[in-house]
């Protein structure tokens, strides 16, 4: 059956595994991420106030698809690791109690976020586009459960190796959303509203195809079922000891953000904001394969760990940390040297034109924030892949916020070498921090060899 051949590769090759794992996810985020450009040039033909209105809440939706995202990757680490270990009833065990937290959180979170919607929006004063923001907020997060499952499940499907269905859903979601955008918002009239209805009901149809293979077709590895559910707080905190620390990364990357675009402002002014943020959107495309490759390190280092064995889990970090570093040259140089065309994108109209230099110095730059990337990243989703996430949130701290902020502020402020500072602060730092994050996983890895539990010749 297609899913014990899903079982064999996470337990197979690692280097196999990190392979055929990788790219459909890879390409899932990417048609994601074209998605979401082209969402937003569909919304921006309403007017200004309606492409602001998704700005302002868009912090909103991106932290409720955090929450989706840490929680689905708790669950999977702990299944992935459960795997592994061939207890088929802990792994149905975890997927329920996955599910579970997913139907409390949904409840809270649509609670939370539309009777809050108003008074949040107030505080970003959101003004000419406060209507629009609330008929989009409003809409959107009245059907927080369709997002919030979509990840959760999509995770669920990675955890035992599905990760071609779970590419499915994903990219059949963008497709969809790509369709119904022009039909609710002009041809049916119905604006900014019809924009937040086809989001939703996307999401809707992503969350019934995967329930239908897990509840109805039953063609999964896992069973999540009643039958299979034993509430069991051991359960809980490992899924949460993963989720949470995921949870508060998003937010210490969203607080890093702001405190750059704050330094950008101050010694380069706003057109100095606006290219970071373009060349960031550049710097997420050219990492989505690097992304790819962590999430598969997720399921793949979950299952050598619950096998108990060392080499395994080593050939997984080893490999991966290869192939990231090569795909992270080879997509720099292509940043760094192509950078005056890539900034057509970005700068095609009479009032963006004049910010092109500064958005070709900043793609530049951060193609080498780019090669600092891997290192970091991978040792995260080792460490959570393992139940450490705890230790991921410590680097995650340190590479993103700690070393990244107070560097750009020390070369970028005080030391007055403005924007460049800033970026040396920035790429000094992801590279500060991902050397921090290879010693530790370098320590943990060479550490298991003293526990006996782990065979490192299994």
């Amino acid at each position: 059956m297609a899913e014990n051949k899903n079982i064999e590769l996470i337990r197979g090759d690692p280097k196999v595994a990190i392979r055929k794992l990788s790219v459909p996810t890879t390409i899932a985020m990417l048609i994601v991420m074209v998605y979401n450009l082209t969402d937003s040039i569909w919304i921006a033909g309403i007017g200004a106030n309606a492409i602001a209105a998704t700005g302002f809440t868009a912090p909103l939706y991106m932290f409720i698809g955090g929450v989706g995202n840490a929680i689905g990757s708790g669950g999977n680490s702990l299944i992935a690791r459960a795997i592994g270990a061939k207890d088929k009833e802990l792994a149905d065990n975890a997927g329920c109690h996955t599910v579970l937290i997913t139907m409390i959180l949904t409840v809270i979170f649509t609670i939370f976020t539309v009777g809050l919607l108003r008074p949040m929006l107030e505080i970003m004063q959101a003004g000419d586009a406060m209507e629009y923001a609330m008929t989009y907020g409003t809409i959107s997060f009245s059907f927080t459960v369709f997002l919030l499952f979509s990840s959760v499940l999509a995770a669920i499907f990675r955890s035992e190796g599905d990760v071609k269905r779970a590419m499915y859903v994903m990219v059949g979601t963008s497709v969809i959303n790509l369709i119904l955008d022009p039909v609710f918002i002009y041809a049916l009239n119905l604006g900014i509203a019809g924009a937040a209805y086809a989001t939703a009901l996307s999401g809707a149809i992503a969350c019934v195809v995967m329930a239908y293979w897990i509840w109805i077709k039953k063609d999964t590895y896992l069973s999540i079922s009643l039958k299979n559910f034993k509430f069991d707080m051991a359960i809980l905190k490992d899924i949460l000891n993963v989720s949470l620390p995921n949870l508060v990364e998003n937010f210490l990357i969203a607080l890093q953000i702001f405190a750059i675009n704050s330094m950008l402002t101050m010694v380069a002014g706003t057109m100095a904001v606006g290219a970071y943020t373009s060349g960031k959107r550049v710097n997420m495309m050219a990492n989505v394969p690097l992304m790819g490759i962590g999430t598969s390190v997720l399921t793949v280092s979950g299952a050598a760990f619950g096998a108990r064995s060392l080499k395994k889990l080593r050939e997984t970090y080893s490999y991966s940390m290869k192939i990231a570093h090569v795909i992270a040259i080879i997509l720099a140089s292509i940043m760094f040297f192509g950078a005056e065309y890539i900034s057509l994108l970005f700068t095609y109209s009479p009032e963006s034109i004049a910010m092109r230099p500064m958005l070709v110095f900043t793609i530049q730059a951060l193609s080498f924030f780019l090669l600092a990337y891997p290192a970091g990243n991978i040792s995260s989703m080792m460490f959570q892949s393992v139940g450490k996430g705890m230790t991921s949130l410590i680097i995650t701290l340190f590479r993103t916020l700690i070393f990244q902020v107070a560097l750009a502020y020390l070369f970028g402020i005080l030391l007055g070498y403005g924007m460049l500072g800033v970026y040396i602060g920035v790429i000094g730092g992801c590279g500060l921090g991902s050397i921090m994050a290879y010693l530790l996983s370098e320590h943990y890895i060479r550490g298991l060899k003293k526990d006996s539990r782990f065979d490192s010749m299994a």
